[in-house]
């Protein structure tokens, strides 16, 4: 059954239709993700805020003059600046030198009003000792918190207060440092949170692609190989055998037609692969190309991962035989060695050949380095002491992963090839 141009428009309209419809989610998505940083920002500024405004209320509250109350607004607005800086992402990439410059002055804004204001003054502390803790180290700043606490504790005294009024002060001053410190550190980690997200968007739509290449690869390169290696085999018998190269046109179109079915289920889902049924199929395409084949699995039932797994390896193995070597014979060979399953692949078609490093020479290999090592196993080739090459790929009979990992697969059987024995 072929695509007609009509049938296509008729696949893409709902998908276009339902992009647009996942546009606005996506919009409003993007929009939390923009206001979670500045509404934690903005409840940082709101507490700072209501310190300020706590100093600037008591000195109204005293009955200060007009003159007193300009010093005390201008003394505040001096110590929000300085504050505001502080808690700002900056601040975390300031220098040692800026730092300690900052503080020191902060400092001198929040102690020398004492001596206009008084204890009127003493909600101010607050903020000097949440801005040592989220500019210094721990081993300096916990100290220096505690020496902001005991300077309120001995001013409070001895302004000769009551006691329940000293521990009042004191306590509310070392809870107005911890609320500045904690909103302004949170502050920060809704940022990272909402930076590793995104970084973690960015790596998820990589390893999609990679996946998809690496799905397409052990794919298409099977198929392709074995509907090169029947069309040859067609031309050389259309004259000679006419009734033999129609079964092999069958055989192509049947190759064709799975392979086209096999690329849709790479980014549709997962299938799983069988390696008994993947070594019939091996046998057949290997016969095919002259290639004296000889198989045998005596491995059992095979968990779905570990099969899925080595039926690939075996596929990436057949591929590389019929593209890269002239080999006249195969020994193919599964076995189960207590909990591991071995799957060995012999060839006598590379001796005396270097192995091909160029920018074409495929990336089947390194793939399946990735999918045996997902579950827990390892693939071994290359060429020995007997002058055969050996591809070695062990996995465990019971992978540790109970659902397909996602290098494994989402690959389609090539059950076209299968359709040759």
């Amino acid at each position: 059954m072929h695509d007609t141009p009509d049938s296509v428009s008729s696949l893409r309209a709902p998908a276009q239709a339902g992009a647009r419809s996942t546009s606005p989610l996506r919009s409003q998505t993007r929009h939390r993700e923009l206001l979670a940083p500045k509404l934690a920002r903005t409840i940082t500024v709101a507490t700072l805020l209501y310190y300020s405004g706590i100093s600037l209320l008591n000195v109204l509250r005293s009955g200060a003059e007009r003159s007193q109350v300009l010093l005390c607004l201008g003394c505040v607005a001096a110590v929000f600046v300085f504050q505001f800086l502080h808690i700002s992402p900056r601040a975390q990439r300031w220098s040692p030198r800026r730092r300690c410059a900052t503080l020191l002055a902060q400092a001198v804004l929040t102690y020398l009003p004492f001596l206009f204001f008084g204890l009127n003054w003493g909600s101010m502390a607050g903020p000097l000792a949440g801005s040592l803790l989220l500019l210094l180290p721990g081993r300096v700043a916990w100290p220096s918190y505690g020496v902001i606490a005991g300077t309120m504790l001995a001013m409070t005294v001895s302004a000769g207060l009551d006691w329940v009024t000293v521990v009042y002060l004191t306590t509310s001053t070392m809870m107005a440092g911890l609320i500045l410190y904690g909103t302004a550190r949170l502050s920060d980690l809704v940022a990272e949170v909402q930076a590793s997200r995104a970084e973690m968007a960015r790596m998820a739509v990589t390893e999609e692609r990679l996946r998809f290449a690496r799905d397409l690869h052990d794919l298409l390169g099977y198929s392709l190989s074995a509907i090169t290696l029947k069309s040859e085999l067609t031309y050389r018998l259309v004259h000679s055998r006419p009734d033999r190269a129609r079964e092999e046109i069958a055989s192509v179109l049947e190759v064709s037609r799975q392979a086209l079915s096999d690329v849709r289920l790479v980014a549709s889902g997962y299938r799983d692969m069988s390696l008994a049924a993947e070594a019939e199929s091996a046998a057949a395409i290997l016969a095919t190309a002259d290639i004296r084949a000889r198989t045998d699995v005596s491995c059992g039932r095979l968990h779905p991962v570990t099969d899925t797994v080595l039926a690939t390896a075996l596929r990436e193995g057949v591929t590389n035989i019929l593209r890269h070597s002239k080999a006249q014979t195969c020994v193919v060979s599964v076995e189960s060695k207590g909990e591991t399953v071995v799957l060995s692949l012999v060839n006598d078609g590379v001796a005396g050949q270097r192995p091909d490093r160029s920018a074409h020479s495929g990336s089947g290999l390194g793939n399946l380095r990735d999918r045996l090592a997902a579950i827990g196993g390892r693939v071994e080739a290359g060429v020995r002491e007997d002058g055969r090459f050996h591809l070695v790929a062990q996995a465990p009979a019971h992978p540790a992963a109970a659902a397909h990992p996602p290098e494994a697969g989402r690959l389609g059987t090539a059950n076209a090839a299968r359709s040759a024995a």
